[in-house]
């Protein structure tokens, strides 16, 4: 079995869409994955599967839009490379808070037409690399205030994935230590 982390994108923001974590744990473990655990309420979840990552997410996106009536993207990574996304840490030598430090996960390789994008905004006091599936976004002021965020928020097209601060990535690369 391998050691997984699933980030659920746009569960519990605000009324819509809302997941129990223990319905969600309840729900994944009568889908067979093992050592279930759940962090903080947005999606963020560990466990152990037989299942390759792609079959994962499109299983585990199936059987919670069956259970809870709406789509719910699912991005994918194994232990070794959610802890390879924070030994990567290409802003650390900036990022002073890690609760607007952002990485944003993608369940295939960020174009490069992204990037590009990204270089032709004027980021104020923010910062931002690419590194293969990960966006990391340093938002000094927050991501409310971020010229990159909103900048991105406009952006129509490309890949969607799901965004998680750097507290909540160091909560996950600990839990799946464990």
């Amino acid at each position: 079995m391998t050691r997984y982390a699933l980030l659920l994108r746009g569960i519990n923001l605000g009324k819509a869409h809302r997941v129990g974590m223990a319905d969600l744990r309840e729900l994944l473990r009568a889908e067979g994955h093992g050592d279930v655990a759940t962090v903080l309420q947005s999606g963020n979840v560990v466990l152990h599967s037989d299942l390759p990552p792609g079959e994962l997410a499109g299983s585990v996106e199936q059987a919670l839009e069956r259970r809870f009536g709406f789509p719910v993207p699912t991005v994918v990574r194994t232990a070794d490379e959610l802890l390879a996304v924070v030994a990567t840490d290409p802003l650390g030598a900036v990022a002073t808070d890690p609760t607007r430090y952002v990485v944003s996960f993608f369940p295939e390789e960020l174009p490069a037409e992204v990037a590009e994008f990204l270089r032709g905004v004027d980021p104020g006091d923010d910062a931002f690399a690419v590194d293969g599936r990960e966006l990391y976004m340093w938002c000094p002021h927050g991501q409310l205030e971020s010229p990159l965020a909103a900048a991105l928020g406009k952006r129509r097209g490309g890949p969607v994935g799901t965004a998680r601060n750097w507290a909540t990535v160091g909560k996950l690369a600990a839990l799946l230590q464990r």
